[in-house]
This record gives C-alpha cells, sequence and structure tokens, in this order.
C-alpha cells in the first residue's frame, strides 16, 4: 500500500500529540512528570509508525508480515505502557471528569477485559485464530480486514501488556502471582504456535499463499516468519517479565517507605 507511510505518520502524530497536549495540561501542583515515561510514549509511537509501515508494504511476505506483528503487538506496547497514560490523563482532568474515568475502569466490562487471562486469550488467542484459520489469506485480499486484524494487534497487545504490568492504576488487578503464571502460560502458547507453524510451513504455504511467490520460496518465507516469532516473541516476553517485576518492586519499595516510622523526635 503506497499510503502506508502516511497512515503511519498520522496514527503516530496522533499518538504523540494526544499525550503531549495532556502531558501540558497537568497541573502544576502536581509532581513534575518524569521524562523518561514521556520518552517511552514517543518510542512507543515511533515503533507503531514502523510497524504501519511494514503491514501496509509487505502484503506476500511472511517475514515483514510477522516483524510488523512483533512491532505492532509485542514492543510497541512495552513502550507505550511505560508512559503510564491513564495515570497522566487522570493528573490532567477536571475532578468530575476524574470521576468518571475512575468508575469506567473499576466497571465490570473493563475489569473483565483487562483480568490478564482474557487479556492474554484476545492476545495469544487471536494469533492462533489468525494463523490457523483462512482469516490470515483473507485479511490479505481485503483491505478493509487487513486493517482490523492490525488494530487488533495494537489493541490487544496493549491491553494484555497494561493488564500484566502496567504502571496505570487498575482497581480490582490480580496478585504478582497471578500475572506471572499468566505471562508464563501465554509465553509458552506463543512458543508452542511459532514451532506449529514452523512445523506446517509446507501445509500452510498452500492455505497462506503469498503473491508472485514460488512454492519452495513460499514455505522458506514461512519457516523464516515462525523463527522470527519464536525469537522475538521470546525477547518481548522476557521485557514485560522484567518490567512485571520492576513495576512490582517500585510499588512494594514505596509501600514499605510510606510506612516506615519516622525516627525524628
Amino acid at each position: 500500500m503506497t499510503t502506508a507511510p502516511v497512515w503511519a505518520s498520522v496514527v503516530a502524530a496522533g499518538l504523540a500529540g494526544g499525550y503531549l497536549v495532556l502531558l501540558r495540561r497537568r497541573p502544576t501542583a502536581l509532581r513534575t512528570w518524569p521524562t523518561w515515561r514521556t520518552g517511552a510514549w514517543l518510542t512507543g509511537t515511533a515503533v507503531i509508525a514502523v510497524g504501519l509501515v511494514l503491514a501496509g508494504s509487505g502484503a506476500g511476505d511472511h517475514r515483514v508480515h510477522m516483524a510488523a506483528h512483533l512491532a505492532l503487538g509485542m514492543y510497541a506496547p512495552l513502550a507505550l505502557v511505560l508512559g503510564a497514560p491513564v495515570r497522566l490523563l487522570l493528573g490532567s482532568l477536571g475532578h468530575a471528569s476524574r470521576l468518571r474515568v475512575t468508575a469506567l475502569l473499576a466497571s465490570g466490562v473493563v475489569r473483565a477485559l483487562s483480568h490478564p487471562v482474557m487479556a492474554a486469550v484476545l492476545n495469544v488467542g487471536g494469533m492462533f485464530v489468525l494463523y490457523l484459520s483462512p482469516l490470515y489469506a483473507a485479511s490479505a485480499e481485503h483491505a478493509g480486514l487487513h486493517l482490523l486484524v492490525i488494530g487488533h494487534f495494537i489493541l490487544a497487545g496493549y491491553l494484555y501488556t497494561w493488564a500484566i504490568a502496567g504502571p496505570d492504576p487498575a482497581p480490582h488487578r490480580p496478585s504478582l502471582v497471578v500475572r506471572a503464571a499468566v505471562l508464563v502460560a501465554a509465553a509458552g502458547a506463543h512458543a508452542f504456535l511459532a514451532k506449529l507453524l514452523y512445523a506446517r510451513a509446507g501445509e500452510l504455504a498452500g492455505a497462506h499463499p503469498g503473491h508472485g511467490t514460488a512454492a519452495g520460496a513460499d514455505v522458506v518465507g514461512l519457516e523464516a516468519a515462525a523463527r522470527l516469532m519464536y525469537y522475538g516473541g521470546d525477547v518481548a516476553e522476557i521485557l514485560l517479565a522484567l518490567l512485571l517485576f520492576g513495576v512490582w518492586y517500585r510499588r512494594r519499595a514505596g509501600r514499605h517507605q510510606g510506612r516506615a516510622p519516622s525516627r525524628s523526635r
């Protein structure tokens, strides 16, 4: 798609601009917003832009498609979540609007969707549906469906990352043990899917043909994409685990510091 860079620029500019507007509206009475969080968000928007360009320009190339999947669904969410956009939003709103957003976060629908198990099903389960059904081939033929798949990659990846290790406030967030267990299970399922795609490359080449490629080259492309999914997914999941334990440690240290008795007399 020749318009891919244009769409990528529009989306990236919208995400970056919206964040910077909220940052500007943040009350001066509140503590200074960490520069590294802003940098993380802007990095995430840049990765989104790269992923969108890859997704729009790699029709028929399984390796490019997989690179786009990793960028949009695994790496960009890590940086975006570190930007703590919900915390920034709450800090930039008035009292009444802040109460409405807090009520939305505590609603049953948001609680269900943002539970780590449900988020993992939407994220990793969606990959099984995409790659092991006719949906992948159909999305390569229909632009509207292709955009829906891209949107799912981004939203499901962000939701899953936020549910596992988001620094933003989240009412009723499960314990560290539950989130770590879901992370391990989801990582295993992702690795299993990558191995399955590699093992079935010959069979899937007929179901998911690349445009204008010979059958042998298409199998090689699928095998390379499966390897990229396996190793690239491993790196992203290790980074997510580090983020999970890092956020947990910071919160634990903050609680202990808040409970520490004063020794001054």
